[in-house]
């Protein structure tokens, strides 16, 4: 049983950055796991307050489950680290966590955050993975792939930092539908079209990512690592 473990900041982001390759994979018998480090909702408020955003944490973990079961995952786990304030931890607290689900899942490809993108929470999840994932002797895992989030990865600017240059593609032509759907679950999450996050712009990146490798339909990484 191939294993792949995909890391990611808040409930949406998952499906996102992966979830139709979350359900290719899961339809070639892949057992695919989802971990969600952050509770997603209490940045939206001057002052974080888990107890007055409890109902709209839990209505997203409700989504996150949802969504996840249409793409076909083994496994959802959502935990409650702070909101856009993944900063303000210890980076090793962080990287214990994902060290964790590493152990327990044994995965041999993970799937994480792009370090350039503009949410400080998804640029200190990849530095977690990244020494989460430090090849040593051993080390269950063999590959590790790096996502775009639509109105994150492109909103930073090419001469501010690191850019996301796609080399890595999944053909996703009979899976991007299953993506939108779960997409769909997200509803509060999700805007109209022409912004990024929104259904039409989701799809039409797709079809982009897909045109440039000659497909009707892809999503986009950059390879960190793969280990043959």
């Amino acid at each position: 049983m191939k294993t792949a473990l995909v890391v990611a900041a808040h409930p949406d982001d998952e499906v996102l950055g992966c979830g139709a390759t979350i359900a290719r994979l899961s339809h070639e018998g892949w057992e695919v796991h989802v971990l969600i480090v952050a509770e997603g909702s209490t940045s939206r408020k001057e002052k974080r307050d888990v107890v007055s955003s409890s109902e709209e944490i839990s209505g997203l973990a409700k989504c996150a489950e949802d969504a996840n079961k249409i793409l076909g995952v083994t496994s959802v786990s959502l935990l409650s680290l702070p909101d856009n304030r993944m900063d303000s931890m210890d980076l090793l607290d962080i990287v214990k966590i994902v060290e964790g689900y590493i152990v327990k899942y044994q995965p041999a490809l993970i799937f994480t955050h792009h370090a350039g993108d503009v949410n400080i929470d998804h640029k200190v999840l990849h530095d977690a993975v990244i020494a989460a994932c430090r090849p040593q002797p051993g080390h269950v895992v063999k590959e590790l792939l790096f996502f775009e989030v639509p109105s994150s990865t492109e909103w930073r600017p090419a001469s501010s930092g690191m850019y996301f240059t796609p080399d890595y593609f999944y053909d996703v032509s009979e899976f991007i539908s299953k993506k939108l759907q779960a997409l769909s679950v997200y509803g509060s999450e999700m805007r109209e079209f022409p912004h990024p996050r929104s259904i039409d712009a989701v799809n039409y990146l797709a079809c982009w990512r897909g045109a440039s490798v000659g497909c009707q339909a892809a999503e986009a990484f950059m390879l960190g690592r793969c280990i043959i």
